[in-house]
């Protein structure tokens, strides 16, 4: 899908709401966006492996995944233009525009071969950005089309806070609210029958009582 095609009613959301956000989003966000760092530290990229990151925002988990697999490439993809500016500022600062390429694109329907010259990726990661997306089950499937055949698909996303407090829930989901999130309640029933039709195995877990939920959908058959 080239930018002029994007859906235009949620890239301007989307840029209206990080316009100003995308400054102090990082040092705001890293109190209630719980469960990223694990995710980073469990994509055991391979050698030399690719990996994209759907809905990369201000570019944050690929500058620290970069860190931690010096060997491989990086690819970002976001419907924003804005968080792709702060984004890509980002990658010259940190010494990593040779090795990361960003491009703005709809994480629901994307041609990677277009975007980054690439069919396929090592990893897939999402995180916390099917809450945020429209038709987000669209994203789980265009991000395991885009899988190479050992290759892996990583969420982490806002859970259903299952264990906590009635009253926390309530005021986090009018807070969330706000930023246009919402918590996917089915992310669990998607990603299992999602695994189930390519043949792939999942893993999924509950962090912090609920308030976060983490997936791995990998090892196809």
């Amino acid at each position: 899908m080239s930018t002029s095609e994007l859906p235009a009613s949620h890239a301007e959301l989307m840029d209206g709401v990080y316009r100003w956000q995308r400054h102090f989003y990082d040092l705001t966000r890293k109190y209630y966006l719980l469960g990223r760092d694990r995710l980073i530290s469990g994509l055991d990229v391979p050698a030399g492996g690719t990996v994209l990151e759907l809905g990369c925002g201000t570019g944050r988990n690929i500058v620290l995944a970069a860190r931690r697999y010096p060997g491989a490439r990086f690819f970002g993809l976001d419907i924003s233009a804005e968080m792709l500016e702060t984004a890509s500022a980002a990658m010259v600062r940190e010494g990593l525009s040779s090795r990361v390429a960003l491009a703005r694109g709809d994480a629901t329907d994307f041609d990677a071969k277009a975007l980054f010259g690439l069919e396929s990726f090592d990893r897939i990661f999402v995180s916390y950005s099917l809450s945020m997306i429209p038709g987000w089950e669209k994203t789980v499937s265009a991000a395991l089309a885009a899988l190479s055949p050992d290759g892996s698909l990583h969420v982490v996303d806002f859970g259903q806070q299952e264990a906590l407090p009635g009253w926390f829930r309530t005021l986090l989901r009018g807070w969330l609210r706000k930023f246009h999130v919402e918590p996917r309640e089915s992310l669990r029933d998607v990603l299992e029958s999602e695994s189930a039709r390519v043949g792939a195995s999942l893993r999924f877990r509950t962090l912090y009582r609920g308030y976060a939920w983490l997936a791995v959908v990998g090892q196809r058959s």
